[in-house]
């Protein structure tokens, strides 16, 4: 199977080179898109003057968002399997050869900060807590055999898309940040799509600031936005 890795990025200049470095490292993929939303602080810069052709770049100045820009990475990949992840050195592209590893059997394969051999360690005992909570939430409400409900480090086989078609019968990604995530595990599992959780330790970022939330306001109403969905994929 061939791979491309989809690295969706806003302001991650200080990370990106050295991310794509490791990847094609440990990976040796077919492609390594970059779905930049015209960072300010020109990433896009970066991944345009890289001397790899496997490096491709697409520089979106009309659009925003991540899960709109994890779409476009899938519909412009050659691969087979498409893989996402942060930018930030959270999750480490050393995993990714064993995600790579469970599609050869599963349809989908995440990075789990919530299984044995996991940990979420990073600093924020705010981003730490809430994130255990949003996930212990889903398991009980949702189908407790899926662990990380908001682990945004995916591996999947491309066929199992269609970002635009309301007639396909795989699974669309809606929503935005974890929200996307648990709508697409949640969904995919209904569809009799097969999961394989892969235990990571998740790290603080490297460098830079979260995009996530910037304050406690900021992250409270992100937290409502996944209750929201939680509740909304149980009591459609």
């Amino acid at each position: 199977m061939r791979e491309s890795i989809i690295l969706p990025t806003y302001n991650e200049r200080v990370n990106i080179g050295a991310l794509i470095r490791e990847i094609l490292e440990k990976v040796n993929p077919a492609e390594v898109i970059v779905v930049d939303d015209d960072s300010p602080d020109r990433t896009w810069e970066v991944v345009k003057n890289f001397d790899d052709p496997r490096v491709k770049l697409i520089r979106r100045t009309d659009e925003r968002g991540l899960t709109s820009a994890i779409k476009r990475g899938i519909t412009s990949a050659i691969g087979d399997v498409v893989v996402w992840m942060d930018c930030d050195f959270s999750m480490p592209p050393s995993v990714i050869p064993e995600l790579l590893k469970a599609v050869e059997e599963y349809d989908i394969a995440i990075g789990s900060r919530y299984i044995d051999g996991a940990k979420d360690d990073r600093e924020s005992l705010r981003e730490r807590a809430g994130s255990w909570i949003i996930n212990r939430l889903a398991r009980f409400i949702l189908d407790p055999s899926i662990n990380d409900y908001t682990s945004g480090f995916v591996a999947a086989r491309k066929k199992i898309f269609s970002p635009d078609s309301e007639t396909f019968s795989g699974v669309h990604l809606k929503g935005d940040y974890g929200e996307y995530c648990i709508d697409l595990l949640y969904s995919a599992k209904r569809k009799g799509f097969t999961i394989k959780e892969i235990p990571y330790v998740c790290i603080t970022r490297r460098h830079g600031e979260s995009k996530t939330a910037t304050n406690i306001f900021k992250y409270l109403k992100r937290g409502m936005g996944y209750i929201y969905t939680i509740l909304r994929l149980k009591f459609p």
